[in-house]
This record gives C-alpha cells, structure tokens and sequence, in this order.
C-alpha cells in the first residue's frame, strides 16, 4: 500500500512521535484542523503501509529494576547482515537490534543484563553467531525526540495542508475547510455561481472522517472536510479564502 505523506499524515506522525501514550485523535484534530474520524483512518491507513511500524515504551530498565543496559557494536558481513540480525535478536536480553547499510560497526545491538556476568553471557551467544564485537559500553540514557521537520510551522498560512506543483503551471492543493468560512454549507453549485469558488478551482476529492467522496455539484461542503483541489492557472490567496474563516 503506497502513501503519500502530506502534511496531514506528518503531523500525525510528529504528534505520536512526540507522545504516542497520552496524545489522542481529537486531540491531533483540534492542532490539524480536521475531525478526529479523519485523524483515526490516517493513521489505520500509515499503519497499513507500514509507515507506523509500533509504539514502543521507553524503560529505564536500572531504575525500575537494577538492570544494566549495554550496547554492542558489531561488524557482521554485509551479505549476511539482515540474516545475522534476524539471529542476534534471538538472544535471551536482546531488545534492539539496529542494521547500519555500509562500513565497520554495521550492527548496533541493545541487550538488558542483570548483571555483569549476564551481559558478558551475551557477548558471547553474539560471538557464537560469527559476529565480530568490535566495541561495547554500558548506555546510561537515551533522550527522544519528534522529527522536527513534520511538526506545525506557524509560518504556514491556514488552513492550506499542501501544494503539489505539476507541469503546465497547475497546481494541486489540499485544504481545510474552516468551520465560519464562505463555502461551508454551501453546496458546490450554489458556491459555483455564488462565486464563493474561484472559476479555475476544481474540488476533484473531499475527505469527510473516514470515507473520502467524489464531489458533485450537489455535495455540500462541511466544516473540517479536507478537499483536493485542482487549479491549472495556480491556486491564489483569493481563490483559498473560500475555506479560510471569515463572517458570512
């Protein structure tokens, strides 16, 4: 299943990332400006492509029960790499196990002991294997954070999602239709020839909770519907301040 991460899904994706435990769909929908059930089967649709692998927890295992973490650094050949992960993450205290494309150090392996004698056990199964442990330290913490690039940019005007420029000067855009703007409740005929929507735009997609519509001329547009929207000429600030709040 192939996807494209617009900015709907990156701020989704920034949001979990942030804080997968407590963050919740109307809460991304309140930040985003779409509904929760659009937020819901975005991300039943990222994890489906595979782009949410899992949400993991973060344990501090000394703290909460004395164990000791160490990191393994170790040099695997490359044709047998992914194999050899696949094996290392087998080991009794093996918790992650991360494969590195090229180079020395081309397998980091994160293992939980509870003691010493339990970490060099270890190093040993992963010798066992054929895998050569070039260095090793004990890991005193690991810090998170979300990707920063797909957070909210107040720089971004509202409620424009994103722009896909094609040839010819034409341009592809998402938006989202603001609960006072011009053109919600209005059907797309009466918003037509009311001039609420620019000539040159055409809505090709409207995203409405979890099922996406096929607009007509009789389709009314709602607050929070996300709407693909289809210019040849280029989408101007004019032509969006239909969706844009605004008193009616």
């Amino acid at each position: 299943m192939d996807i494209r991460l617009d900015e709907v899904n990156r701020r989704i994706i920034h949001a979990l990332m942030e804080d997968a435990r407590s963050i919740s769909a109307p809460m991304i929908a309140d930040e985003v400006g779409v509904s929760a059930a659009t937020i819901r089967n975005r991300i039943s649709q990222l994890e489906e492509a595979g782009v949410i692998e899992g949400y993991h927890a973060n344990v501090d295992f000394e703290r909460g029960d004395g164990r000791l973490r160490n990191l393994y650094l170790c040099n695997a050949p490359v044709d047998d790499r992914e194999r050899m992960a696949h094996q290392v993450r087998l080991i009794p205290g093996v918790i992650n196990v991360r494969e590195l494309m090229t180079g020395r150090r081309n397998l980091h392996v994160l293992a939980v002991g509870t003691d010493t004698n339990d970490l060099r056990r270890i190093a040993r199964e992963i010798a066992s294997l054929g895998i050569d442990i070039e260095d090793e330290d004990l890991l005193q913490a690991e810090h998170y954070q979300a990707y920063r690039p797909f957070g909210p940019d107040d720089r971004t005007p509202q409620p424009l999602s994103d722009y896909i420029s094609l040839t010819g000067g034409a341009e592809v855009v998402e938006v989202t239709v603001a609960k006072s703007a011009p053109i919600a409740g209005l059907s797309l005929e009466r918003a037509a020839r009311e001039g609420v929507l620019a000539d040159d735009v055409l809505v090709i997609a409207i995203e409405r909770d979890d099922a996406v519509l096929t607009p007509r001329g009789d389709t009314e547009i709602e607050p929070d519907d996300l709407l693909t929207l289809l210019s040849r000429e280029g989408v101007t600030e004019d032509a969006l301040e239909a969706f844009e709040p605004g008193d009616r």
